[in-house]
């Protein structure tokens, strides 16, 4: 099935991209603009993107390793210690003089 008309991208070349890129290198963040790269293309309009990651969805090598997936929870446990303040709006940190 044809995914982009613009660039002439079908889902077989989109599963066939993701199974390259997957085997080139286990620990890849694949995203939609490393399809694109892969296949030599760029995305043009853009209006084909929802199918595009419904075709990239769809694929069993998608799926981040398990290597990785620990890495968010790390990621976010130290943005929670960044001291900042719950809000971030000016108007609620300035309390009237």
């Amino acid at each position: 099935m044809i995914v982009c008309h613009c660039t002439n991208i079908s889902d077989h070349d989109i599963h066939a991209a993701i199974d390259w890129m997957r085997t080139a290198d286990p620990y890849a963040v694949i995203t939609p603009g490393k399809i694109y790269h892969a296949l030599g293309k760029s995305a043009d309009c853009g209006g084909c993107m929802p199918l595009f990651l419904d075709s990239m969805r769809s694929s069993d090598k998608l799926k981040v390793p398990m290597q990785l997936r620990a890495l968010r929870i790390e990621a976010t446990q130290e943005s929670e210690d960044e001291g900042r303040s719950q809000s971030h709006r000016v108007s609620q940190q300035i309390t009237a003089a």
